[in-house]
């Protein structure tokens, strides 16, 4: 057991994460699956031999700190990260509240940085690793009622692009993936806060849009039993992708993306390029 690669996920008690678990089981890895009832990651994923389940909150970095031990101490090591755990709240920035706006941040971008902060001292001792955090399209383009999310995905990307050279030199690697729509929790109340509606300018727009959210709830055309199994496909491959585009639709906004910031680059490029000093 000790020499089978060791996989640590965050959020595995339902969703995505229990996919990836499962993937990575079949695949011949260790898991540790975390989240913050054991007992109902445990229940989620079935029993293995070779898998572990602990409590962890990503928002608490003793949490977090005590969930990295507890794999090394059953496993010895810790070889690839998923950060996968998250939630979703919606609604337009006027409407949500500014302690909703922070608790998305905390848990989507500092969640991952408090779990991953724990596991690098591990990986580098050992000059071998690999930290995959599930981003989204969200995170490529924004998006209207997606203001927190967006900001928080947003906020990954750029810290995934920045850690990766850090960590280079000792042997880790860095991927993110930006799935689409997949037939995930995503939508679900478990997942998803909706603000308040408190404005009514915003009143009928946000009835809309919630209305075609929980009517595109469970109709996701992304399999995510499909995208586990790829995506544990790229990680024991030999050069994980620094970035991976999760579904055609996610290929869709990354490649709409490029073009955008290509024309946007060169649409004033004369004044962009004339703010030098003078030379003498």
């Amino acid at each position: 057991m000790a020499q089978k690669k060791v996989l640590l996920i965050t959020g595995a008690g339902r969703g995505m994460g229990v996919d990836i678990a499962k993937a990575a089981l079949s695949a011949g890895y260790s898991v540790v699956a975390t989240g913050r009832d054991p007992e109902r990651v445990e229940k989620a994923i079935g029993f293995a031999e070779n898998l572990l389940t602990v409590r962890l909150d990503v928002t608490d970095p003793v949490s977090a700190a005590a969930a990295v031990r507890a794999a090394v101490d059953r496993f010895g090591r810790v070889d690839v990260l998923v950060n996968n755990a998250g939630n979703f709240v919606a609604g337009f920035f006027e409407e949500i509240t500014p302690d909703a706006f922070r608790a998305q941040v905390e848990t989507n971008l500092f969640g991952p940085l408090n779990v991953t902060r724990a596991v690098l001292p591990v990986m580098r001792e050992r000059r071998s690793g690999l930290v995959v955090t599930i981003s989204s399209t969200a995170g490529i383009g924004g998006l209207e009622f997606c203001s927190a999310y967006a900001a928080a995905k947003f906020g990954l990307e750029g810290w995934m692009e920045s850690l990766a050279p850090e960590v280079a030199p000792y042997g880790i690697r860095t991927m993110l993936v930006e799935p689409g729509f997949f037939r995930t929790d995503l939508l679900t109340p478990e997942s998803t806060t909706y603000a308040e509606p408190s404005i009514e300018d915003y009143a009928e727009r946000t009835r809309q849009t919630v209305t075609a959210w929980n009517g595109m709830n469970g109709r996701q055309g992304g399999d995510p039993a499909r995208l586990a199994a790829a995506l544990v496909r790229l990680i024991g491959s030999e050069e994980p992708p620094l970035r991976w585009a999760a579904g055609a639709d996610a290929v869709d906004v990354l490649e709409r993306k490029a073009k955008l910031l290509l024309e946007q680059a060169g649409a004033h490029r004369g004044l962009s390029s004339s703010l030098g000093h003078e030379q003498s």
